[in-house]
């Protein structure tokens, strides 16, 4: 009885007049509306969401796998550009690295460039950049023999591998260079020609000492140059000076009472540079030697051009955050990931809390502004 009552409720359904009359439905993309400057990225483990710092309203994703260390915007191209490490099997397999190149229009990839398969697959900022020629694209490597990956993103091709035994990060200088921080202490300069090969590298002295006050794998860059801070809290500005780099004396970001009670930098995206004002905005804890990558309790301002702290966020009790980025607006906003996961918007010059986006992705990560620089 069953399957007879079945086969006439079929029968009814598809052989219906409204049935055989249904329109054929037709897909469209919808065009991926101007990047604003209040725009930024959430890297997370299916993607980097693009949000909207004034409204904290998701705008679109850009899609790409877990093994991809950051997103490179040129809105020039309407483009962006970032790595992925594919493997046969999911986590293992044969590998396949390849450099992506998303259309901002449509936030879809538009074309893939082979690049070898050594990709260190970390969620780095200073993993991949984009020099200022706008053309030739830096990605470091690590297998572990430590080399970077050239490639052309207008001509679309690989260009070649350079090695830079001893060094990693990638610092964009000058219109075709990039600096390097070496494991002797030092800071390394490698300049391409037009077509992207190797022209000339320079190397600094020592100016820290690793086993002692090592700086962080995370420079920032600012309006001279970039800015290197340690774990004890020295900072160094460095000037490319076309390639006749010059380091500053260190000065400190912790006063002697601050040393005391033990007050360090610390997270796993810690500091971030406001360009136009010159402000520096540093996650601390209190705790001994290597706890850097411990979460910060709270959130110093510090203004580089006088050297001093100007302003500070201290979070509630037992409040924690773990990455921190300052937009490149005139008028700035300061992101911050709480110890729970969720995103807190602050007036970066006001130090006035905003909004919060409750739910910014699954295994939120790395901020990112849609500058050509964070």
């Amino acid at each position: 009885m069953r399957l007879l009552f079945t086969s006439l409720i079929y029968f009814i359904l598809f052989s219906s007049p409204a049935a055989a009359q249904l329109a054929e439905e037709k897909l469209s993309m919808a065009m991926f509306p101007e990047p604003q400057d209040s725009w930024f990225l959430i890297k997370s483990s299916s993607g980097s969401f693009v949000f909207d710092g004034d409204t904290g309203e998701m705008q679109g994703l850009i899609s790409h796998n877990w093994y991809t260390p950051a997103v490179v915007p040129n809105l020039e191209r309407k483009e962006t550009y970032l790595v992925e490490s594919w493997f046969s099997r999911g986590t293992r397999g044969t590998r396949q690295d390849v450099l992506s190149i998303v259309d901002m229009t449509t936030l879809t990839p538009k074309a893939e460039i082979d690049i070898p398969n050594k990709a260190a697959a970390l969620s780095f900022r200073n993993h991949i950049g984009l020099l200022e020629d706008r053309r030739h694209l830096v990605i470091f490597n690590m297998t572990p023999a430590q080399s970077v990956s050239i490639v052309d993103v207008i001509d679309q091709e690989f260009v070649g591998e350079i090695s830079t035994p001893g060094c990693a990060i990638i610092m964009p200088a000058d219109e075709r260079a990039f600096m390097m921080i070496c494991g002797d202490g030092g800071l390394q300069y490698l300049e391409l020609d037009g077509d992207g090969n190797e022209t000339r590298r320079e190397r600094t002295k020592s100016f820290f000492v690793v086993d002692e006050d090592p700086v962080f794998d995370k420079p920032m860059q600012t309006n001279d140059g970039w800015l290197l801070i340690s774990h004890t809290g020295l900072a160094y500005e460095v000037d490319p000076n076309g390639g006749k780099m010059k380091v500053s004396k260190p000065w400190s970001l912790m006063s002697d009472e601050d040393k005391a009670d033990e007050w360090r930098p610390g997270g796993e995206q810690p500091f971030s540079v406001h360009r136009e004002t010159g402000l520096l905005y540093m996650l601390v804890h209190q705790g001994g030697v290597d706890t850097h990558h411990e979460p910060g309790t709270a959130i110093w301002v510090y203004d580089l051009q006088r050297k001093r702290r100007v302003g500070k966020i201290e979070f509630e009790k037992e409040g924690q955050a773990t990455h921190i980025l300052a937009s490149q607006e005139q008028e700035p906003k300061l992101y911050v990931f709480d110890k729970e996961k969720k995103l807190q918007i602050y007036d970066a010059l006001l130090l006035r809390h905003l909004r919060t986006i409750d739910e910014p992705g699954p295994g939120p990560g790395l901020l990112q502004s849609l500058a050509h620089y964070d």
